[in-house]
């Protein structure tokens, strides 16, 4: 069932190739989070440097650029973002970049938001969608093969690889998530950042709310979430690494629900932590909500 995992290079100095000379002479590609800088550099291999201004474990939809990101941004020869609004400080990380920017998700069919802060606006996580995932690689290719042309052959080739790596992942991501009770297909997360999961696996979605934000939810959205998990006997709820999960643990309180873990969305582990690769995050986000769901993490 396992798949291979795909190095997590997140950071400069891991995506620094065989030396300082060795990385001057490559093209630089930065992303905007890790989840993207780990695609690329799956599609890339050795032909380019490439670096999340982010690091593992940061917060994307708030984010705030330093002068150091601008800078590099600065000296870049390409930039992917996700787009869809997710990094609303785009426009200031590139302020002073003459690089090409791509937006990686072009293509995908988005999913509105349903409920509560963002409501019909397009819910930006498509990634977390293994078929979609598909698409952003398609981008990554066609960018990486239009600035270093010469090795075009290589990124066509690693892009089918990890194409068809991504399709078994959602065999499994599917088989498993479909091995829950149909009476128990409710997931219930702090951000409603799981809509493409969500679709794929046939799953119900709630949530406290829609995107992340400084702002808490309101007393009565924390109380209308609760009565639902009460009342449709959801045996357990999750929340995001990027966000504190006080506000669920209300819900659980309330509701007599199990917390079921935290799953990562925006942002990948370092590399000795539980999801070092885009692939490790799928299989582990479907694992814990699988286990949790099913009553398989309490035996």
């Amino acid at each position: 069932m396992s798949l291979l995992a795909i190095p997590l290079l997140g950071t400069s100095c891991a995506y620094a190739g065989n030396g300082a000379s060795d990385a001057k002479e490559k093209p630089t590609v930065l992303t905007t989070f890790t989840v993207l800088a780990d695609m690329a550099q799956s599609v890339a291999g050795d032909h380019v440097t490439v670096e999340s201004i982010t690091k593992p474990g940061a917060e994307i939809h708030e984010y705030e650029p330093t002068p150091e990101d601008i800078k590099k941004a600065s000296t870049a020869d390409l930039i992917l973002e996700n787009g869809m609004n997710l990094e609303a400080w785009f426009e200031k990380f590139t302020q002073d970049s003459k690089a090409p920017k791509v937006t990686v998700s072009d293509g995908v069919q988005p999913i509105d938001i349903a409920e509560g802060e963002g409501r019909g606006a397009p819910n930006p996580h498509a990634w977390m969608s293994p078929v979609a995932g598909q698409t952003y690689v398609d981008n990554i290719e066609k960018a990486l093969a239009e600035l270093a042309p010469e090795h075009k052959d290589d990124f066509r080739k690693n892009a089918e690889d990890y194409k068809k790596r991504l399709q078994g992942i959602h065999g499994q991501l599917t088989d498993r998530l479909h091995q829950v009770p149909e009476e128990q297909r409710t997931l219930v997360t702090c951000e409603g950042a799981f809509s493409y999961l969500a679709q794929d696996a046939g799953l119900k979605e709630k949530y406290l709310w829609g995107v992340n934000s400084d702002a808490e939810p309101s007393a009565q959205r924390v109380s209308a979430i609760s009565d639902d998990v009460k009342a449709s006997r959801t045996p357990a709820v999750f929340c995001e690494s990027t966000v504190s999960d006080k506000t669920m643990q209300q819900v659980v309180r309330s509701s007599g629900a199990d917390y079921g873990g935290t799953l990562y969305v925006d942002s990948l582990s370092e590399s000795g932590g539980p999801v070092p690769t885009y692939v490790d995050l799928l299989k582990y986000d479907t694992e814990t909500i699988a286990k949790a769901l099913t009553g398989d993490a309490a035996q």
